[in-house]
C-alpha cells in the first residue's frame, strides 16, 4: 500500500484541516485527528519556538493514547505547516524539531520546498505544497512533493483565482501524486464534489474556525455564522499577497472594503499587515467564500460527524 493509500485508510472522510494562523492549536488538531480528519497547525503558531516541541509531543501522546484505548477508531495523522519564505527565520530550526519527532505530514507554503522534502522523506514523512497555478504546481512537483494543495478561487486567506474545474483537471493530466483541493469547501457535499472532480482530499479551513476548539475570538466565529459569500473581499493590501477577508473586519479597522488600494510592494511584510495599522489575521479576519452554510460553532467532533453524514449522503445520491 502506498503512503497516500495508507493515509486514506486512516481517515473517516477524505479531509485535511488547513493550518490556520493564530487559530489552529493542539486542542483543535487533536479533536480533528480523533475524528478521522488530518489536523494541522502552522509551526509559527507555537511561540516561542521551544513551544513547538511541546505541542508536537502533546499531540503525539494524546493521539497515541486515544488510539490504544479505541483500536477500532480511525485516528488521522497530524501535519505541521512550514512557511518557506525569507521572512521566516525559524524555518530550519522548526524543521529540525519536525524531523526529530517524525511529524507525519509537512505542509509547505510559498517557495518550492526541495530541502524540506528531503528532510521529511528521510524518515518517511509526506510533504504537501500549496499552489495557486499550474506554473507553481510544476515547480513544486519537480521538487518531489507527495501532494499538491490546489488553492482555488474562493479559498480563505491567500487564495488563487482559478476555478477548481480548471486547475484540478489540468494538474491531474500530468501529476500522479495526491491532489488536495481548497476553495469554498464547508460541508460534506462539497467534499464529495471535490472527489468527483478528481481530488484525493478536500482541504477545509474556514469551517473549522467556527468550532469550539478553534483559537478565534467569539466575534470572529459569530461573523462567520452571520455572513455569506457577498461579505468577502479579495485584496493584497494587508500582506502584499491577494487574499480573501471578511468585510465586517475591514470596516471595523476603519477601512472601506469597496475601495481598498493595492499593497505597497516596497512595504510588503508577509503576514504582518505591514501596509496598514490593522494586522492581518488578528484584526483583518480571513475567510473563504463558502461560509453561507455555516450556522453554528459546534465541537469539532460534532462538525466532522456532520461532514461524514453529508458526504455519505452525497456519494449515495450522486456517486
Amino acid at each position: 500500500m502506498s503512503s497516500i493509500d495508507n493515509l486514506k485508510a486512516r481517515l473517516s472522510i477524505p479531509v485535511i484541516g488547513a493550518p490556520l494562523f493564530i487559530i489552529s492549536n493542539p486542542d483543535l488538531v487533536i479533536a480533528q485527528c480523533k475524528a478521522g480528519v488530518v489536523g494541522s497547525f502552522p509551526a509559527l503558531n507555537a511561540r516561542p519556538q521551544n513551544v513547538l516541541e511541546e505541542w508536537i509531543l502533546r499531540i503525539k501522546a494524546e493521539l497515541s493514547d486515544f488510539q490504544n484505548n479505541n483500536p477500532e477508531q480511525k485516528v488521522a495523522p497530524f501535519a505541521v505547516n512550514q512557511i518557506c519564505h525569507n521572512s521566516n527565520d525559524r524555518l530550519f530550526g522548526d524543521m529540525e524539531l519536525c524531523v526529530k519527532h517524525q511529524v507525519p505530514i509537512i505542509i509547505t507554503s510559498l517557495r518550492p520546498p526541495e530541502e524540506i522534502v528531503k528532510e521529511a522523506h528521510s524518515y518517511g514523512g509526506l510533504v504537501f505544497h500549496d499552489v495557486i497555478s499550474v506554473k507553481h504546481a510544476r515547480k513544486a512537483a519537480e521538487q518531489g512533493v507527495d501532494g499538491l494543495i490546489l488553492v482555488c478561487a474562493g479559498a480563505g486567506g491567500h487564495a488563487g483565482t482559478l476555478s477548481p474545474f480548471a486547475l484540478v483537471r489540468e494538474v491531474r493530466e500530468w501529476f500522479d501524486g495526491a491532489i488536495i483541493l481548497s476553495g469554498s469547501i464547508s460541508d460534506g457535499y462539497s467534499v464529495a464534489a471535490a472527489k468527483m472532480l478528481g481530488a484525493d482530499f478536500a482541504y477545509i479551513g474556514t469551517r473549522f474556525i467556527a468550532t469550539q476548539e478553534a483559537n478565534a475570538e467569539p466575534e470572529y466565529k459569530q461573523c462567520l455564522i452571520e455572513c455569506a459569500a457577498e461579505d468577502i473581499v479579495y485584496s493584497s493590501l494587508f500582506t502584499g499577497v491577494h487574499g480573501n477577508y471578511l468585510k465586517p473586519s475591514v470596516v471595523n479597522a476603519g477601512l472601506d472594503p469597496n475601495n481598498l488600494p493595492d499593497a505597497n510592494k516596497s512595504a510588503m511584510n508577509f503576514g504582518s499587515g505591514g501596509n496598514t495599522d490593522a494586522k492581518a489575521w488578528k484584526d483583518i479576519w480571513g475567510s473563504g467564500q463558502g461560509i453561507g452554510s455555516i450556522q453554528d460553532a459546534p465541537p469539532t467532533s460534532e462538525l466532522i460527524a456532520r461532514l461524514n453524514s453529508e458526504y455519505l449522503e452525497a456519494i449515495k445520491k450522486f456517486g
